[in-house]
């Protein structure tokens, strides 16, 4: 597999940042977490779910959501990508599959936006097949937009929700940079094409 070189420089990056609007800054995310693993801690606290991260971007929401759920579970994770460093996404590559059995397990995915929601369509599709007793899914953020042909479902567990627009920060990307942004941010509509 060949390596993918990113599009824009580390001068372009600092100015995107500097530009992007704050739609949600560190403290109101971390205030969406608490609520959250108080849901999820309500609704999966006896079951020993089985947690999947879906990579990259719910490796820092992912993170920060786990400390907060104190009951037993087991963490694996995914990586399935339709970006690749791009802003717009493709075809759904397959990179990792989860190494636990999902047989008969309650399934916790974690990822970090829902968007079209191609791509947590393909991974629940993916988790029924191999046999998964019960599918919940979380985000940190979910687009208010009209999801993609073929997207029938909207996540269990939302974190905040955003206009329809490019962001990045807390996991979420702008061609491969910006996840770790303490917030999250909007593009401004000038570098949205970029």
């Amino acid at each position: 597999m060949k390596p993918i070189i990113p599009a824009v420089d580390g001068e372009t990056i600092q100015t995107i940042f500097e530009k992007a609007d704050c739609l949600h800054d560190l403290k109101t995310v971390e205030k969406a977490l608490d609520q959250m693993a108080n849901a999820i801690t309500k609704k999966l606290n006896n079951v020993n779910p089985l947690v999947i991260c879906v990579m990259v971007g719910a490796l820092i929401p992912g993170g920060h959501l786990l400390t907060r759920l104190n009951f037993p579970l087991e963490i694996d994770y995914i990586h399935a990508t339709r970006y690749r460093n791009a802003t717009r996404g493709g075809d759904l590559h397959w990179l990792v599959e989860p190494r636990q059995s999902l047989k008969d397990r309650i399934i916790l995915l974690i990822d970090d936006v829902m968007d079209g929601g191609l791509t947590l369509t393909a991974i629940i599709d993916y988790c029924k097949q191999a046999g998964a007793k019960e599918i919940y899914s979380a985000v940190i953020v979910n687009k208010i937009r009209t999801r993609e042909p073929g997207v029938n479902f909207e996540p269990d567990f939302v974190g905040l929700e955003t206009e329809d627009r490019f962001l990045f920060g807390f996991g979420l990307d702008y061609k491969g940079f910006l996840r770790n942004a303490p917030g999250i941010y909007a593009v401004a509509k000038e570098y949205e094409g970029l």
